[in-house]
């Protein structure tokens, strides 16, 4: 995957909003208003944050070396993947459905 396909997957999510709060160099996607993702868009390789559930958070970075704790985001939700090819398009999609559908929950419980 590459920057701008990120960027199209993330807008294809039903209701989801692209917003730069950041500056310029961060696009920050939403879905009722919440972030389900970040992209930076000045770092190379890509890099991006997605929502996680706290274990799988932590069992996905045992298991693959381009996802660590999300940078500037609280770690134990968050993980920053690192889209450098070592993880196939189909797992960082996955990623960020995942993510998506924790915020999408979220808002249904209430």
């Amino acid at each position: 995957m590459n920057l701008e396909s990120i960027r199209e997957y993330c807008l294809q999510k039903e209701g989801g909003t692209e917003h730069m709060p950041f500056g310029p160099s961060v696009a920050v996607y939403k879905v009722n208003h919440k972030m389900f993702c970040l992209i930076s868009l000045d770092e190379i390789p890509t890099t991006i944050n997605v929502k996680c559930d706290p274990e799988y958070a932590i069992e996905l970075r045992e298991k693959y070396t381009s996802v660590i704790p999300g940078y500037h985001m609280n770690k134990k939700y968050w993980n920053t993947i690192i889209i450098d090819g070592s993880i196939p398009s189909k797992i960082v999609k996955q990623f960020i459905d995942d993510s998506y559908q924790l915020i999408v929950q979220k808002g249904k419980k209430k």
